[in-house]
């Protein structure tokens, strides 16, 4: 198939981002993940599929509105004591309430795009990536779960003469990864804990493949620029033995970039549009912690 008609499913693409790759970028966030990480703020990446979501904050309530309600033929959407209520057990995903809805309320996460489609609405800013040094970064999800999507949209857009970078969580055979590095300018790459079981525990997946995977860049793509990125999570990895492990796993090159994230939970809300439990409960970051690994790995580092 030409790299251009190819089809993936995506479910945003997110303009003027400063924080995934150099200078100004367009995001293109790809559906489905192999992990389930219990503090995910992407909860609408997971599935490989669209997923029908209900953002009560949204609502125009039945009292102003209610078309959703009408519009539904199968008992899904209903006023119950006057309040728009969503049963996912009778949805048949017509979408005859996303529709009907004028705010968003009722929506659907996942839609399908192609190749062509996305390099075209990534060159509406190509005047902000000459300008910064920006691009195109896929993310998720996890982009190179769609291999054959993502890797024709990294062609196309090195054929666009556009920059390219990927966020990933490294699951996914090695030979996809290698591919997608001859077309990379910039890759950021996650490595959240280096012990197995608890990387199984607290992701859903073991940590295998993806220390395989980016050990196969580190010796086999020298000079591609890699930012490895930690989520520092409390309960899971908040200690300066977790992190520096990692650390130290990761070489120290000047084009090697290590970084933890502070844990935040702004995505929270939207596991209850989706009707699912928010697995991490209330834990919150400890700012203090993160002040003194930061000062820890900037000695570490140099």
């Amino acid at each position: 198939m030409i790299d251009s008609k190819q089809k993936g499913m995506i479910f945003n693409v997110q303009k003027f981002s400063v924080h995934d790759g150099a200078g100004i970028r367009t995001l293109v966030f790809l559906k489905g993940c192999p992990l389930r990480c219990r503090w995910c703020s992407n909860p609408e990446s997971q599935l490989f599929k669209p997923e029908r979501a209900y953002n009560p904050n949204r609502c125009l309530t039945a009292e102003v509105c209610g078309r959703c309600a009408k519009a539904c033929n199968e008992g899904g959407v209903t006023l119950i004591d006057g309040l728009i209520c969503f049963d996912r057990s009778k949805c048949t995903d017509c979408g005859s309430c996303v529709n009907a809805c004028p705010t968003g309320s009722q929506t659907v996460y996942g839609y399908e795009m192609t190749v062509g489609e996305i390099i075209k609405k990534v060159e509406e800013d190509d005047v902000f990536y000459s300008r910064s040094g920006g691009g195109l970064t896929l993310s998720g999800g996890e982009a190179l779960a769609q291999p054959e999507f993502s890797l024709a949209l990294l062609r196309e857009a090195k054929r666009h003469r556009l920059a390219t970078a990927i966020e990933t969580c490294g699951v996914y055979p090695t030979e996809v990864l290698a591919e997608a590095c001859k077309y990379l300018d910039e890759l950021i790459f996650d490595i959240k804990h280096l012990d197995d079981e608890k990387h199984k525990k607290f992701t859903g997946g073991s940590n295998e493949q993806i220390l395989k995977n980016i050990q196969y860049v580190f010796e086999n793509f020298p000079s591609l620029p890699v930012t490895v990125r930690t989520p520092v999570i409390p309960g899971f990895n908040d200690t300066e033995e977790e992190i520096m492990a990692i650390r130290r796993f990761v070489p120290l090159r000047d084009n090697v970039q290590y970084e933890v994230l502070t844990y935040h939970r702004l995505g929270s809300p939207k596991y209850g549009y989706l009707g699912r439990p928010y697995l991490l409960g209330d834990v919150k970051a400890d700012d203090d912690f993160m002040r003194q690994i930061r000062a820890k790995l900037r000695e570490y580092q140099g």
